[in-house]
């Protein structure tokens, strides 16, 4: 998520009689806020070296045919190198949540320091990155990718504690899925948000009233307190695009169990990094995983 999302939201207003309808609008923004990409970087690359592809493969209600999303998997010691393969009893099973515009490699690092932590990890892309089915993403398919994937994880691993994690953009979705499944043993958000609309509001363009125009709206605020297990929020103090605050009113409206971890010096894209030594505590504070 990039800070031209919003002036194209803006774009889209003074637009929008030109826009042929509100499917139009909201496919647009769609497009925008995901900002879909099959690239890869170096680093990710590297970083992904060793994890296996995944393939799932589910009937798509809202798109009425068969879907396929990609993921890789890397598993929380060398004795358990694929997803077929047991998990120790003791070790946690986390499904990660990635971010706008880069597909899964993008958070291979990321995906490497929550193995670090002790979790073995599935991150996969939404249909329209990467290796998924070619789409434009909306925040409604989101939801079903992200669903259809704790699926096949509860399907391996049903007597394993399964956790869920999205950073920014995929915390929102986090959130979501979190608040729709009871089978999770918790959930944590990084340089995550309220909604879309308060993104905006602590924008440049802040000031400029295009709230009813976002289509896409992605209002965790209103769903993190159904959220039935225990939450951990985690943001970083140099946020320059999603503001510690809105990570912090997040954590508010959430109901206990829950904690609120603030990292000293990390960006949106390092919290992770620099934060690691705060994320263990938490970990076992409110989870009891060392």
């Amino acid at each position: 998520m990039r800070y031209p999302l919003f002036t194209k939201l803006f774009a889209v207003g003074l637009a929008l009689a030109a826009l042929a309808s509100c499917a139009t609008l909201a496919e647009k923004q769609g497009e925008w806020i995901f900002q879909p990409s099959d690239r890869s970087w170096s680093g990710g690359i590297y970083a992904a070296e060793g994890m296996q592809d995944v393939w799932i493969e589910f009937d798509s209600k809202l798109a009425g045919k068969p879907a396929k999303l990609h993921g890789l998997w890397l598993a929380a010691s060398p004795s358990t190198a694929t997803s077929d393969t047991p998990v120790n009893a003791k070790v946690p099973v986390l499904l990660y949540l990635h971010g706008a515009r880069w597909n899964v490699l993008g958070s291979a690092q990321r995906v490497r320091r929550m193995q670090e932590l002790g979790f073995s990890v599935l991150v996969v892309d939404y249909r329209g990155f990467g290796k998924s089915d070619p789409s434009t993403p909306s925040e409604a398919l989101a939801y079903e990718d992200a669903r259809a994937a704790w699926t096949w994880l509860a399907a391996r691993y049903p007597d394993k504690p399964r956790y869920i994690f999205g950073h920014s953009l995929g915390g929102a979705i986090a959130i979501e899925l979190a608040s729709e499944v009871t089978d999770e043993a918790g959930t944590i958000v990084e340089g995550t948000f309220t909604s879309i609309p308060d993104v905006f509001d602590t924008m440049k363009w802040g000031w400029l009233p295009v709230n009813g125009l976002i289509t896409q709206r992605f209002e965790s605020i209103n769903k993190v307190a159904h959220i039935g297990s225990p939450l951990l929020v985690v943001h970083g103090t140099e946020d320059a695009l999603i503001k510690p605050e809105l990570g912090r009113k997040l954590f508010d409206a959430a109901v206990e169990p829950k904690a609120f971890v603030l990292v000293p010096g990390g960006s949106h894209h390092n919290t992770n990094a620099v934060g690691q030594p705060l994320y263990r505590q938490a970990l076992m504070q409110l989870f009891s995983l060392k």
